[in-house]
């Protein structure tokens, strides 16, 4: 039986659903998935048993210590060119040279922990620290990893990348600008090594046709949901409900997500006088969702960084109006007049226009707003395609079940069990 390693920063994750549908699918497939997390479980996550992680390396870390110190001893030429990178080239700061040291010793912990297990290939999701340890661990093992990059991880914490494409069987990414990124930035990677593999959510065979709200009951309802954190921009979004009160626009602003930028969001909001129409929900439980989807009549994205976000694949496959920055991979997703709409990145101007032309549009459609019946039904056809569209666009190529039939079919096509595979390399011609 194929056995594979696959470790995330954190498994299972509420905000990370995809990590435990990928394991799944490969587990579907006949592979013996070892799953992996970094840090210890949150005491307040309630989730099943099945779910959780083979190995908690922020919680073994200790306990093989002294046997992780004598892997790295016995094998140092494998982890030399690593640590030649870290120490003496790079333009990285002091700060993350050290962490990736760091790194290195929990990523021979983690070798030890896979000693015995058969494993033949190591997968990290997300380009953050996991990688280098995961890196680290197979490098120790003999084996080969790959990694999936989503959007920080890649476009702004990408420290040591260039070392983790080098070393990587393979690497998947979620966009197709992500992979075009990838290649501009470092071109001595080969194309081929570079694979897009799409997230989904779930969709409906038969969808029902979507209808919108029309902003009949003459309040504006959007809604935001994500974590809240500062890459997320929700003050953004807050600044943005001022200037709609500032102009009589009658509205209501739900946002859905804890975080640690909650304190700072309920002190922004009461400053700036909008305690009766932002209301921040906090976590809602998925099988809540729903109802918070269905309640509002556009759903808004502001973040800065961002690969394809589920929300707006979720809103999408509900049929609802959705509203983000042209950033990244986002307009493969929202197409501008077509499956949705785009605003100019971090331009409080344009996306105050964005919401005031859609909220003119739905109450056209509504009919609260008294104009030729020719026109309103142009614009209520207008929305109403567009709402369909967005199903369409998320049933075809943002599809869960298919896109991790096609992650399973690619992850599967590049691993292939192998012995050892890592040369010893001198240290003196690493640094040469």
């Amino acid at each position: 039986m194929l056995t594979v390693a696959y470790l995330a920063n954190e498994f299972p994750s509420p905000v990370e659903p995809y990590v435990g549908e990928e394991i799944d699918a490969l587990r579907r497939r006949g592979v013996r998935v070892i799953a992996g997390s970094i840090r210890k479980l949150r005491e307040d996550d309630a989730f099943p048993p099945k779910k959780s992680p083979d190995i908690i390396l922020q919680s073994s870390a200790i306990t093989v210590l002294p046997r992780a110190v004598w892997l790295c001893l016995r094998k140092w030429r494998r982890i030399a060119p690593l640590l030649g990178r870290v120490v003496f080239r790079g333009r990285e700061g002091l700060v993350p040279r050290i962490k990736a040291l760091a790194h290195t010793v929990l990523g021979a912990c983690y070798a030890v922990s896979l000693e015995e297990r058969n494993v033949v290939h190591i997968h990290v999701h997300h380009g953050y620290f996991g990688s280098w340890i995961g890196m680290t661990a197979a490098r120790l093992s003999g084996v080969e990893f790959s990694l999936t990059l989503h959007g920080s991880d890649l476009l702004l914490h990408g420290s040591f990348l260039d070392v983790k494409l080098a070393h990587c069987k393979f690497c998947l990414t979620v966009s197709d600008y992500n992979r075009r990124y990838i290649l501009k930035r470092h071109p001595e990677v080969a194309a081929a090594k570079v694979l897009v593999s799409r997230m989904g959510v779930e969709v409906s065979d038969d969808p029902a046709v979507p209808r919108g709200n029309g902003v009949a009951r003459e309040c504006f309802r959007f809604l935001a949901v994500g974590r809240l954190h500062p890459v997320k921009d929700h003050a953004f979004l807050v600044r943005a409900c001022a200037h709609l009160a500032s102009r009589d626009v009658s509205f209501e602003c739900l946002i859905a997500g804890e975080g640690p930028e909650r304190s700072r969001l309920a002190l922004l909001i009461q400053k700036s006088g909008l305690a009766a129409r932002v209301e921040l929900l906090g976590h809602v439980p998925r099988e809540q969702m729903n109802s918070v989807y269905d309640s509002a009549d556009l759903v808004v994205l502001t973040s800065r960084s961002e690969g394809i976000p589920l929300v707006l694949m979720e809103a999408m496959a509900r049929g609802k109006i959705v509203l983000a920055p042209a950033i990244t991979g986002i307009p493969e997703l929202v197409v501008p007049g077509c499956t949705g709409f785009l605003y100019e990145p971090g331009s409080q101007d344009s996306f105050i226009d964005r919401m005031l032309f859609i909220y003119a549009l739905m109450r056209a459609e509504s009919g609260s707003d008294a104009q030729p019946p020719s026109c309103l039904h142009s614009v209520a056809r207008q929305l109403h395609w567009m709402r369909h569209a967005a199903q369409v666009q998320v049933r075809h190529k943002f599809n869960r079940e298919k896109n991790l039939k096609s992650f399973a079919d690619q992850f599967l096509g590049r691993v292939t069990p192998g012995t050892e595979s890592i040369r010893d390399e001198n240290l003196v011609l690493q640094q040469i």
